[in-house]
């Protein structure tokens, strides 16, 4: 994999960054893509039902892999 890629959203009113691997990114994407939503719109409905003590990026990662 990779060197992680940062990118930048508003989520609940609140500016973060999020590093991943592309190859997560791409992933995410593709996932985005098939829903007809943006990815951060995707982020968000992540961020909004991860557990409070899961980081978002892991939370990211976890829902690529169990989509796949």
């Amino acid at each position: 994999m990779g060197a992680l890629v940062k990118r930048s959203f508003t989520l609940a009113g609140h500016r973060t960054s999020v590093a991943l691997e592309p190859e997560f990114w791409q992933a995410l994407a593709a996932l985005a893509a098939a829903r007809r939503v943006s990815i951060a719109a995707l982020v968000a409905e992540v961020d909004a039902a991860r557990l409070p003590d899961r980081p978002l990026a892991s939370a990211l990662r976890v829902h690529a892999l169990r989509a796949r």
